[in-house]
């Protein structure tokens, strides 16, 4: 008897189990102020999800505890709701495409991006001349390939400026003034980066390399022949 007591009347179940299944108290809130998309104020959702999966609650969750936990945590809301839900988030009306960029909107683009690449050098000019002066004018091995990638950047760029300017180039050439404008800046990105070929040499020159001394073409001076040659008198 006491055995077939114990199978009818099963143990309650602990408190954070009722807690779980349990509906919570609802609050009143502010009618102003709009829920953020897929925020659902109450929890009910859950619980009616759960309810509706085991229409037995106590013995489920003596006889398949696990499975009553998992399914209200993974399943908050049933199907019909979370179609509910999703149809109550989607806009009511489609947003219009994006209209696509006139042939002089992308001509105004591109020189604005040729502009800054033709300026690139320019801005580079300060940290080289700090560079340059850090390194001293003694010959060493860091000063020497300080000043030799100091040279082959300028030289690179200069051989390579329309390869530099080809992506900016195409289509947009033919409108308006886009190619003599573009001429202007290949000019500008060719100053630039002879402004850095002449830190270049300045250094070089700093550095006692170039031939700007007299003394650096003492093979190339002729003999100064005398006019008038003076000895001296002895008196006998």
């Amino acid at each position: 008897m006491a055995s077939k007591q114990q199978l009818a009347d099963p143990p309650s179940p602990p408190q954070w189990v009722i807690d779980l299944i349990t509906e919570p108290i609802a609050k009143s809130k502010s009618s102003n102020v709009p829920d953020p998309p897929g925020f659902i104020s109450s929890t009910t959702g859950r619980v009616r999800a759960a309810a509706a999966a085991f229409p037995n609650p106590n013995q489920t969750i003596h006889s398949h505890p696990t499975a009553f936990i998992k399914h209200a945590l993974t399943n908050p809301f049933s199907p019909k709701q979370r179609s509910a839900n999703t149809s109550k988030q989607q806009p009511s009306t489609a947003q219009p495409a994006r209209k696509p960029p006139t042939p002089t909107e992308m001509s105004t683009l591109k020189l604005k991006k040729a502009w800054e690449v033709a300026i690139a050098p320019a801005k580079q000019f300060p940290m080289n001349a700090i560079g340059m002066w850090m390194t001293g004018n003694s010959l060493q091995i860091f000063s020497i390939f300080m000043v030799f990638t100091l040279f082959k950047g300028p030289v690179v760029a200069l051989f390579n400026t329309n390869a530099t300017f080809r992506r900016f180039e195409g289509e947009a050439e033919g409108h308006g003034t886009y190619g003599i404008k573009m001429l202007q800046v290949k000019a500008v990105y060719l100053l630039a980066n002879l402004l850095v070929l002449g830190l270049g040499v300045w250094k070089v020159d700093k550095m006692g390399l170039l031939p700007t001394t007299r003394s650096d073409w003492l093979a190339w001076e002729g003999r100064v022949m005398p006019v008038e040659r003076a000895y001296p008198a002895w008196d006998t």
